[in-house]
């Protein structure tokens, strides 16, 4: 009952989010909408009508909105002896080492989700990558551990999934921080990987994630599962995508995640019957 009301209040807030304050680079869509967690219904912003002859003001992106704007290219990092670079555009694939995909499953844990979707990597002894919401993880320890045991990559994905360009930066170090300690703390080593909720990204984030030891992530294929477009669409969208060093973005929370965990089922056993190395990355090859 904790987690349902959890998750409920986590859609309330989202809900009331009808004014955003900044816009992302272009850049993307952050796994989920909410990085997914699922927000169905798309909020609507209506702006008072320009005086006469003033500029159209621009409208400023709905969160699920950010989910859908692709991200582009490389920004070249800044980089400190010693430390993590600080980058200007996430990551969105893996270096090709022979046919690579790597599987990312963002806003969990969720217990009536992620178990089944680490039964089937079992199933077909592969790794993925999970970026964790710290509130999530809090309450589902038990599966950060499983985590660790099977060899799965858990990265960082805030504490409770905010929009990072509305936040000031103490807050959004606080969500980093949070999320990093209990990960530390089930999991057994701390986030080497952080996504932006929403794909939204900014300076800030990208200099805190540098500060804390991590690299930004992002993906190039994205199933879009949390709009709930059946099983099909999503195992289409993967098999269509599948490319060497392709980072796929899917949920196991958030919502109604049951298509996603049909989905893997069928998409995954394909992928390596293709030939493709299904796996997580490393750090020093990025």
């Amino acid at each position: 009952m904790q987690k349902d009301q959890l998750l409920t209040r986590r859609r309330a807030l989202l809900a009331g989010a009808v004014t955003l304050g900044a816009a992302v680079p272009a850049g993307g869509r952050g796994g989920r909408v909410r990085s997914g967690r699922g927000v169905g219904d798309l909020l609507v912003h209506r702006a008072s009508p320009p005086a006469a002859g003033a500029p159209a003001a621009r409208r400023p992106l709905r969160p699920s909105e950010y989910r859908l704007r692709p991200l582009t290219g490389y920004g070249p990092p800044r980089t400190v002896p010693g430390r993590t670079p600080v980058r200007e555009e996430p990551l969105l694939k893996v270096p090709d080492n022979g046919r690579t995909v790597v599987l990312t499953f963002d806003d969990g844990p969720d217990p009536r989700y992620t178990p089944d979707i680490l039964d089937t990597l079992a199933r077909h002894e592969v790794r993925a990558m999970f970026f964790v919401c710290g509130e999530m993880a809090h309450y589902n320890p038990d599966l950060l551990a499983r985590m660790a045991d099977e060899g799965h990559v858990v990265g960082n994905h805030t504490w409770s999934h905010p929009l990072l360009t509305s936040l000031r930066r103490r807050t959004i170090r606080s969500e980093m921080e949070r999320t990093s300690d209990v990960v530390e703390r089930h999991h057994g080593t701390r986030p080497e990987w952080f996504r932006a909720p929403y794909g939204a990204w900014n300076r800030a984030a990208f200099e805190l994630g540098a500060e804390l030891g991590m690299e930004p992530l992002a993906w190039t294929v994205d199933t879009l599962d949390w709009t709930e477009p059946g099983t099909r669409t999503i195992v289409g969208r993967v098999e269509d995508g599948a490319a060497p060093g392709v980072v796929v973005l899917s949920h196991d929370a958030g919502g109604d995640r049951s298509q996603s965990v049909k989905a893997l089922r069928s998409y995954l056993p394909h992928l390596l019957d293709s030939g493709y190395h299904v796996t997580v990355p490393r750090r020093e090859y990025v």
